[in-house]
């Protein structure tokens, strides 16, 4: 997955696409493209671990085809296998695509300077042979993607969270406002950002409803889960006044 640090990172996006990547059974890398325009090692290097903690699991790269910086570890990722190179318009895919098959193959364009954001440079997906042997597929920059039955792939995503919430004092509880839960017991803490949880919470309804379009069973557990949900949260509330009465 191409990330361009020339433009302000989408963490949301991130996640959403390696939890595709890993439904797919593939591994996902994340490159951080264009990292010669993040001059400042300090700033760099923040936002290399702002990536990293929304991509637990993940190798996430920053390289630059313009220096040629990181292309050597990415190279050595590639051959052999296949790989499929995804991410928006102007997060430098086909700059990438041609400094790893040292010629200019594919063609590239500017970045508009308002918004960091690109035309559509590759309009076809292309089946690229590699010089250290395995092919690259370079695809068209994606505006937006969706889930679609894609749980296992957004726990995997959010591991941190499911291994917290194996220590929930309820089995089932849906880390909203329950008594002994583990997960915002961590973002009090700081130690789970509530950002994690917040993108975590949208993936999960997502996919929900997705699966929910075809399955009436899972589209009345669903109900049956909210009411219980609400029945919680009702009983927390009241067991709050109740204390401070």
């Amino acid at each position: 997955m191409a990330v361009s640090l020339a433009a302000e990172l989408d963490l949301a996006r991130i996640e959403r696409f390696l939890a595709l990547a890993w439904e797919s059974g593939a591994q996902p890398v994340v490159v951080l493209t264009k990292a010669d325009l993040v001059p400042d090692a300090g700033t760099r290097a923040h936002l290399v671990q702002d990536v990293e903690t929304s991509a637990p699991g993940v190798p996430v790269l920053p390289v630059s085809a313009r220096d040629g910086d990181g292309l050597d570890v990415l190279a050595a990722i590639t051959a052999g296998g296949t790989s499929v190179l995804l991410g928006q318009s102007g997060a430098g895919k086909s700059t990438l695509a041609n400094a790893l098959l040292g010629e200019d193959v594919m063609d590239v364009q500017a970045t508009r300077d308002v918004d960091g954001k690109g035309r559509h440079t590759t309009t076809t997906r292309n089946l690229l042979a590699l010089p250290g042997g395995g092919v690259l597929i370079d695809t068209p920059g994606l505006r937006g993607v969706g889930l679609w039955d894609a749980g296992t792939g957004v726990g995997q995503v959010f591991a941190e969270i499911e291994e917290l919430a194996g220590n929930c004092r309820f089995h089932d509880c849906a880390h909203e406002s329950e008594p002994g839960c583990a997960v915002l017991g961590a973002i009090e803490t700081g130690d789970l950002p509530q950002r994690r949880l917040d993108s975590y919470r949208k993936l999960l309804r997502e996919n929900q409803y997705i699966v929910a379009k075809t399955d009436a069973r899972l589209r009345a557990e669903i109900r049956k889960d909210w009411k219980r949900k609400g029945a919680i949260g009702r009983a927390a509330m009241e067991a709050k006044r109740g204390r401070h009465s």
